[in-house]
């Protein structure tokens, strides 16, 4: 018997509670990052694989950090897809200012609240069911299913989605479908690019009455950081037809991701994350290191950021730095086909016609990208990510396994 697409949303609705269990024990799994040890959160994944009888691989170039990988061949010729989703969270700063324990998963008001339930347990949850419901139906779809579970996202670190692109880039497929936060009402096409630096101030410093003997460390530091907020005020090359579509979506963006951020997709932002110096009240502080996380807007690169850091550099001769990541803004074309089946999906399920975006925050979807694979993210919104309360609905966490599940079997029966 031939199963429709009425089939599989019948399917999710029947594991509803299955579903909410597995997030639930998912975000259970601690896996900040730093440090980064997804082992517990590994298991979770690999017991469910195994009870569907569905074989997998772990790659672990970094035995703390395992990669799982699961392939199937559907019944005819066709074209590879991959689902992506990472294990790995932000960490917690302080649990105090949680309504509900970060690492709990509690189920309240009919929401799923833990650090990385949107970023990105419930996305990547949608990555696993969509690829055990439709291994059942292998022999119905044409080409082949890839589901790519990777640990060292946060950090943009070596051992995950980077380390599988170098050595393993079979797996990447034609095509990408990823859930990571971008709200119902949007699917996210493209992203902004992460350039981290490091920079390192030494002075001779001295007692604290002592001003005229030495620079400050972190007077110099603060100097910085108000230098480095000028750069938003680089101009960014119009990008055309892609212009317009990031602009006509900018009341969407701001209900996604909150009031002003459409008005910063298109610019430069600059965040000194950590801050770090000096030993005592009373000395003037010898060293002060500062990380900054500086987002290049589609259209700029490094190279157009470089100078002007190497302007403000030259200022102080007490100043060095180091590019800590530097990854290039990236985009697929936002007519490409992966696209449609997400905002026909989308809207069959909730009624909502999903904007194409450019994202704030970037994610492993640019790696395919970069490839010159498209790259789709649809998932729920950024609530509380990086900050305190994250938490899904548990009628979007549905929306995004549905759509997932409904726009991979599209793919993969065309």
């Amino acid at each position: 018997m031939t199963v429709t697409k009425q089939d599989l949303e019948a399917w999710v609705d029947a594991d509803r509670e299955v579903l909410i269990a597995f997030a639930q024990d998912f975000i259970r799994c601690r896996t900040p990052n730093p440090p980064g040890d997804t082992l517990v959160a590994a298991e979770h994944v690999r017991r469910f694989l195994e009870a569907q009888e569905l074989p997998y691989e772990v790659i672990a170039p970094n035995e703390i950090m395992p990669n799982i990988v699961a392939s199937f061949e559907g019944g005819a010729d066709g074209r590879h897809l991959a689902l992506n989703g990472h294990m790995d969270v932000f960490p917690v700063e302080d649990e105090s200012g949680w309504s509900h324990d970060p690492w709990g998963g509690a189920l309240v008001d009919g929401k799923i609240y833990g650090r990385g339930s949107a970023d990105m347990k419930c996305g990547t949850t949608a990555s696993i069911f969509t690829y055990a419901y439709l291994s059942r139906i292998r022999a119905q779809l044409k080409g082949k299913l890839s589901l790519v579970v990777v640990s060292d996202e946060e950090t943009f670190g070596p051992w995950g989605a980077r380390y599988l692109a170098e050595h393993r880039p079979e797996v990447f497929g034609d095509c990408c479908l990823n859930g990571e936060p971008s709200g119902i009402s949007t699917i996210r096409f493209g992203e902004k690019g992460p350039l981290w630096l490091e920079f390192r101030i030494r002075t001779p410093g001295a007692h604290g009455a002592y001003t005229h003997m030495s620079p400050s460390a972190t007077v110099i530091a603060s100097e910085l950081i108000t230098e480095l907020s000028k750069l938003k005020e680089i101009s960014v090359p119009d990008l055309g037809n892609l212009e317009s579509a990031i602009t006509s979506a900018a009341q969407v963006i701001d209900g996604e991701y909150g009031a002003g951020a459409a008005s910063i997709i298109r610019k430069v932002t600059v965040n000194p994350g950590l801050v770090s110096g000096g030993i005592k009240v009373n000395m003037i502080a010898a060293e002060c290191r500062v990380q900054v996380d500086i987002r290049v807007p589609n259209g700029l690169t490094e190279k157009d950021i470089l100078p002007r850091i190497d302007e403000i550099v030259a200022r102080y001769p007490e100043m060095t730095y180091r590019v800590l990541l530097s990854e290039e803004p990236a985009w697929t074309p936002p007519d490409t086909e992966m696209m449609d089946y997400v905002r026909q999906n989308a809207k069959h399920i909730s009624g909502i016609d999903p904007a194409p975006i450019i994202s704030l925050g970037a994610t492993d979807a640019r790696l395919w990208r970069y490839k010159g694979l498209p790259a789709i993210v649809h998932g729920p919104a950024p609530r509380g990510m990086g900050s305190v309360d994250e938490h899904v609905p548990v009628e979007e966490f549905i929306h995004v396994v549905k759509c997932h599940l409904l726009s991979a079997f599209d793919y993969l029966s065309r």
